[in-house]
């Protein structure tokens, strides 16, 4: 897989989150779009040839952009004030939980791609 490729698969699937995301989301789905996110950058970037530290900012960098496109989706109306205030902080917690997870899901993404 080419570095473009994977971008265009990460865009593609950024995309569909957020049109799933506009009649609302959960937490939870939040959640397991990250992770879903995380999976699909993983196999893509292991045919990459970056040094590991870049792979994962990249990775990151694309949890970003999703946290970005569908987050605000799972706030309830009544929370949004707070959630303008709150969420730099929500977006940081994220990528840091996502950075962990990456660490967890490599050798699961690796070993189901063998």
């Amino acid at each position: 897989m080419t570095p473009e490729q994977l971008q265009a698969e990460v865009a593609a699937f950024i995309a569909a989150a957020k049109e799933r995301a506009k009649d609302g989301i959960s937490v939870a789905d939040v959640g397991a779009l990250v992770v879903s996110l995380l999976r699909l950058s993983v196999a893509g970037l292991d045919s990459i040839p970056l040094e590991g530290a870049a792979k994962k900012e990249w990775a990151l960098e694309a949890v970003g952009l999703l946290f970005d496109s569908v987050a605000g989706f799972a706030v309830p109306a009544y929370l949004y004030p707070v959630w303008v205030l709150i969420r730099p902080a929500v977006r940081q917690l994220v990528i840091a939980a996502a950075g962990g997870a990456l660490e967890s899901l490599l050798p699961i993404v690796r070993k189901a791609a063998a």
